[in-house]
């Protein structure tokens, strides 16, 4: 039987919140796992929760330092703190920027594939560096299932773009195809191994 995915950590920078309102607004309503977002932010961009909120089935919020992690909700990274996931809680840390970025996509990625393993699904969108792409590596080696926006429908292809140089993810997919791929694939678990 293969493992009953747990979590979906999800990746974007330049172009991501119009992305994200896509990819928000279309899960399911009683889409099951934790959606963990982190979206590279300016120091001007507040409100962003109430923002994607209004795209979401799902409750959006940031969590805080040992917050548990909950299925069915989505999860935005604060602003200035790398998010990871330990023992099944968040943890916040003012670490030093990674790939020029706080938060960084790479420190959520590999802190899921540690936590969740190859329970992990890893999502790269749109963006304009190469953060997430190391992140991605580690789910995969992980047996975690990965998706990347296909360039040709991102705002800005440089970050899906290098993570298809460097991995090959199980799905490439135009935006647009991404959540109903992520509803198929708890859907499938669901009714074929009656989780």
């Amino acid at each position: 039987m293969p493992p009953e995915s747990e979590i979906v950590v999800v990746g974007t920078s330049t172009g991501g919140l119009k992305a994200l309102q896509t990819l928000l607004s279309g899960l399911n309503a009683d889409f099951p796992l934790p959606v963990v977002i982190v979206q590279h932010r300016g120091n001007s961009e507040n409100g962003l929760c109430e923002f994607l909120g209004q795209s979401s089935n799902l409750l959006v919020s940031e969590p805080e330092d040992k917050e548990p992690v909950v299925s069915g909700r989505v999860y935005l990274a604060p602003r200035d703190y790398h998010l990871l996931i330990e023992n099944g809680s968040f943890a916040l840390s003012t670490d030093h920027a990674v790939a020029y970025a706080r938060p960084s996509i790479d420190v959520l990625f590999e802190s899921a594939a540690d936590e969740y393993q190859d329970r992990t699904i890893g999502v790269i969108l749109t963006g304009a560096n190469n953060d997430g792409t190391r992140g991605l590596q580690k789910i995969s080696s992980q047996g975690g299932k990965t998706l990347v926006e296909d360039p040709e429908s991102a705002a800005c292809r440089e970050m899906p773009q290098a993570a298809l140089t460097r991995t090959r993810p199980d799905w490439i997919l135009p935006l647009q195809e991404i959540a109903p791929c992520l509803n198929r694939l708890v859907n499938a678990f669901a009714v074929n191994y009656g989780s």
